[in-house]
C-alpha cells in the first residue's frame, strides 16, 4: 500500500467531475458492446454537445462509432445550425437529420395553431428510429432536468411504439445495466443522468469544450411574454401590447426559437456563467422553456408517448 507521501507524489487527480466523466465513458461503452446500432441524439445544445464530447474520449483514438440524429424543427437558431455543422465537419461524424417540416409537407404532422414545433419532434424521432433501425438512443437527460427522470433509470426500455411505461423500469444496482429488449423495442441510455446544470457547466470550462454564441453574454432585441424573455426573430414578432427592446442576454438552453427564452445576463466566458448557474435557484427548464410550464406533469406526458 503506498504511504500518504507517495500518494500525493503519484498526484492523480479524482473529483467529482472526475467520476461523472468515468461514469458517462463507462456507459457509452456499455452500451455500444450491447447494441448493434447506437445513435446519439443531438440539438447543438450544450448537453449533446458534451455527449458528443464524451463519446469521443470513450473511443479515442478511434473515431466515434455512430452517427448523431438531429431532430430539427426548422425554427433554430442560425447561430445552433451553424454549429453543429462545423462541428461533424470537425469530428468527422455521421449526421441524420430529420426536418418536421418534411413530416407537415407530406401530411403525417398538422402545424400547430401557436406555431411551436417542440411537440412536433416525436413522430419524426421514432419514425427516424425505425427506419434506421437505431436500437440505442443516447440523450443528455440530467437529475436536475425534470421530475421523471426520478422515475427514469440510465438505460430505459421503450416499447414497439417508443412508449416509456415508468412501471416497468428496471433496477440498477452496482453500475449493472440491463439492455435486453425484444425486436423492434429500443432503449435510451442517458449518461450525464447523474449530472446537473451546475456540473455541465464545470466540465465545459475545464475541458474547454466549444457552444454556440447564444450561451454566453450578447445584445439582442427581446420581448417579454408570459414572464419570459423572447428574442425577436422571424419566427417571434410582437403582438397587441408587446413592446421589443435592446437586452444583454444569453440562453441556458437552445432549442425551438417559439418557446426558448433567454436571460439577462453578463456571464460572457464559461467562469462567469459557472458563478451564475452557482447562484440560480430556477432550473433553465423553469426559466426559459415555455412548452415545459404547461404542467408539472408535461414532460413525464410527453415521454410517455415516445419523446426523449
Amino acid at each position: 500500500m503506498l504511504s500518504a507521501p507517495a500518494v500525493a507524489q503519484v498526484g492523480t487527480r479524482f473529483d467529482a467531475l472526475d467520476a461523472l466523466e468515468s461514469e458517462a465513458i463507462h456507459i457509452f461503452r456499455e452500451v455500444a458492446g450491447e447494441f448493434d446500432r447506437p445513435v446519439i441524439l443531438f440539438s447543438g445544445g450544450k448537453d449533446s454537445t458534451l455527449l458528443v464530447h464524451l463519446a469521443a474520449k470513450a473511443f479515442a483514438p478511434a473515431a466515434v462509432p455512430f452517427p448523431l440524429l438531429h431532430v430539427d424543427t426548422g425554427h433554430n437558431y442560425p447561430e445552433v445550425i451553424d454549429f453543429r455543422d462545423r462541428l461533424m465537419d470537425r469530428l468527422g461524424l455521421r449526421l441524420v437529420v430529420a426536418h418536421v417540416q418534411d413530416w407537415i409537407d407530406d401530411g403525417r404532422l398538422v402545424e400547430r395553431p401557436d406555431g411551436t414545433r417542440n411537440p412536433l419532434q416525436t413522430v419524426p424521432l421514432l419514425d427516424s428510429i425505425n427506419a434506421n433501425r437505431f436500437d440505442a438512443v443516447f440523450g443528455g437527460g440530467r437529475r436536475d432536468e425534470e421530475r421523471a427522470r426520478a422515475k427514469e433509470r440510465i438505460i430505459s426500455l421503450r416499447d414497439g411504439f417508443g412508449r416509456w411505461d415508468p412501471r416497468k423500469q428496471r433496477p440498477e444496482l452496482w453500475n449493472l445495466y440491463n439492455g435486453r429488449h425484444r425486436t423492434g423495442e429500443n432503449i435510451r441510455a442517458f449518461p450525464l443522468s447523474n449530472w446537473t446544470e451546475l456540473d455541465i457547466w464545470s466540465y465545459i470550462r475545464d475541458e474547454n469544450v466549444e457552444l454556440p454564441s447564444l450561451y454566453f453574454a450578447h445584445r439582442r432585441e427581446v420581448l417579454e411574454r408570459d414572464g419570459m424573455l423572447l428574442a425577436v426573430n422571424r419566427f417571434v414578432r410582437p403582438t397587441g401590447d408587446e413592446h421589443p427592446f435592446d437586452a444583454t442576454v444569453r440562453f441556458r438552453t437552445v432549442g425551438d426559437a417559439t418557446c426558448t427564452g433567454c436571460v439577462e445576463s453578463s456571464a460572457a466566458t464559461p467562469d462567469d456563467v459557472v458563478a451564475e448557474v452557482a447562484a440560480a435557484r430556477l432550473t433553465e427548464r423553469g426559466a426559459t422553456r415555455a412548452d415545459d410550464r404547461i404542467s408539472e406533469a408535461g414532460m413525464e406526458d410527453r415521454k410517455k408517448e415516445g419523446y426523449f
